[in-house]
């Protein structure tokens, strides 16, 4: 049954959920795969991803399921409540609960249960018990795991978001002032530096400063910029991520556009080969990818407003299905087209001194600086939902307003800022971050979270609203062998990563 809340004006087409997911899976994750796909070597990394999106992909249809389960528990509290005001009556044969006469006076105690829109709720109006599970109400995966685990679960959950948000920083701002740094050091740039390299290869020739202290320069301007936006409440307006979407889409359409036309330029000249396969490449493409599907934590807000729910699975596929293709065209262009692919692809595409065309001097300025514009618009609201997580996570939120100022204004926005920055004052390292990042709380968020999830909601929902009434929105994956598979394939990916790291 649709919520009384839900407002038609609040939806939107399915194309357009459509390219929401692609705009959001598709990100900072992207620029850093054709380096670890070189790592990994070109067979061994396509079938990696594949098997990657794959798994990502089960675990999104379990979020989902778990996001219906939410609406049926809430569906269900509000008809129990209702009851207790009016008669229901049972027709067996059409499977209908229908309200017919009030009992009781309006104003009846309705417990943890009670909500305006029950109240309001017509004498007149038909609940059909097959429609308890629905994507009616967003809730988001906070919610859910309020919902479904205990204290500990809650704060296991809280914590690995926290972690996965500290990455997210630290990949931002590392990425934005690399790139910066190489726009400003374009005249001294070497395709064969390395970060190392960095740190004694002058920015100018004229000058003391070395590439890595200009690095941190960029690092501290992009904070002092961006980094106040996290004591205040801001929101991201749809006009401004249209023209995210829109800076996004040109620029890899571009970089696969470039890398081919050095493939169809260079084909007198020897061939780049690169490696077909190598296993201490694993770990990097691993953490990469879990990285660069990750969608989960945000599906709630983009599935929901999505008017015609019932084509969310064949969304989804699609989806995947386009952006394994995606990547790998993006991977294999790129590592056939550059000997040397840095750890932030647009990074090979720094402004050459020696181009004479204009219009190609600006390609190549707009691809150098894409990470800047993109990235800046996202990393206050990652910034701030980060810190209200931490809030969450050692607060009482429903009484934040009884601890102090400082606390409660200043120290947590202070708390999210400086870990990532003294992060990233350390190194420039994307790819680490990214591989970091993506297999430790990524497997969390992307593998874990989902999997516990939707083992909780299947116990509480049988025992709650019993096995005779489908859940059109189960994931096609049932059964707890599927979260057994996952689960296996979590501790492989963390054993692996670790072992790289203990090398």
């Amino acid at each position: 049954m649709d919520m009384p809340n839900r407002s038609a004006q609040e939806e939107y087409p399915t194309w357009i959920g459509f390219v929401f997911i692609f705009n959001l899976i598709v990100g900072t994750g992207a620029l850093t795969l054709p380096s670890a796909f070189s790592h990994a070597g070109w067979v061994l990394g396509s079938g990696l991803i594949v098997v990657l999106a794959f798994v990502s992909y089960i675990t999104v249809t379990f979020v989902i399921e778990t996001m219906a389960c939410a609406n049926a528990i809430q569906n269900w509290k509000r008809l129990q409540f209702i009851k207790r005001d009016r008669v229901i009556e049972y027709d067996e044969d059409s499977n209908v609960e229908t309200v017919t006469q009030p009992l009781i006076a309006s104003g009846v105690d309705g417990g943890d249960v009670t909500d305006a829109s029950i109240e309001q709720t017509p004498l007149n109006i038909m609940y059909c018990r097959n429609q308890y599970y629905s994507l009616s109400n967003k809730i988001e995966l906070g919610e859910m795991a309020n919902l479904f685990f205990g204290r500990v679960g809650r704060f296991l959950f809280y914590f690995c978001l926290a972690v996965y948000l500290y990455g997210d920083l630290s990949i931002y701002s590392a990425a934005v002032a690399k790139s910066l740094r190489d726009v400003l050091c374009a005249h001294n740039h070497s395709a064969n530096a390395t970060d190392n390299d960095d740190i004694t290869l002058r920015c100018w020739e004229d000058s003391a400063l070395s590439r890595f202290d200009i690095y941190r320069l960029c690092l501290v301007v992009f904070i002092s910029i961006l980094g106040p936006f996290t004591f205040f409440n801001v929101q991201k307006t749809k006009y401004l991520q249209l023209i995210t979407v829109m800076f996004r889409w040109l620029a890899f359409s571009v970089m696969i556009s470039i890398a081919i036309h050095r493939l169809l330029a260079e084909q007198n000249n020897p061939p780049i080969v690169p490696k077909r396969a190598d296993v201490n490449g694993i770990p990097y493409l691993i953490g990469t990818c879990i990285y660069s599907f990750m969608c989960h934590h945000s599906l709630p807000s983009l599935l929901t407003p999505i008017s015609n729910k019932r084509r969310i699975k064949s969304l989804i596929s699609m989806d995947y299905l386009l952006i394994c293709g995606f990547y790998l065209s993006l991977a294999l262009t790129g590592i056939f087209a550059f000997s040397d692919i840095k750890d932030l692809y647009t990074l090979n595409f720094v402004p050459n001194s020696d181009q004479d065309s204009l219009f190609l001097k600006g390609i190549e300025y707009f691809l150098a600086l894409f990470p800047v514009f993109t990235l800046s618009t996202s990393f206050p609201i990652i910034a701030i939902t980060l810190r209200s997580n931490l809030q969450t996570l050692f607060l009482d939120t429903t009484q934040l307003e009884s601890y102090n100022f400082f606390l409660r204004r200043v120290f947590f926005p202070l708390l999210a800022i400086l870990p990532p920055i003294v992060v990233c004052f350390f190194t420039e390292s994307v790819i680490s971050l990214v591989g970091f990042t993506g297999c430790y709380a990524g497997t969390g968020i992307q593998y874990l979270i989902p999997i516990f999830l939707v083992f909780a909601a299947r116990r509480v929902c049988e025992n709650m609203i019993g096995r005779g009434i489908v859940n059109d929105f189960r994931s096609p994956f049932k059964g707890n062998f599927w979260l057994l598979v996952i689960f296996s394939w979590t501790l492989g990916c963390l054993v692996l990563v670790t072992i790289d790291l203990m090398k």
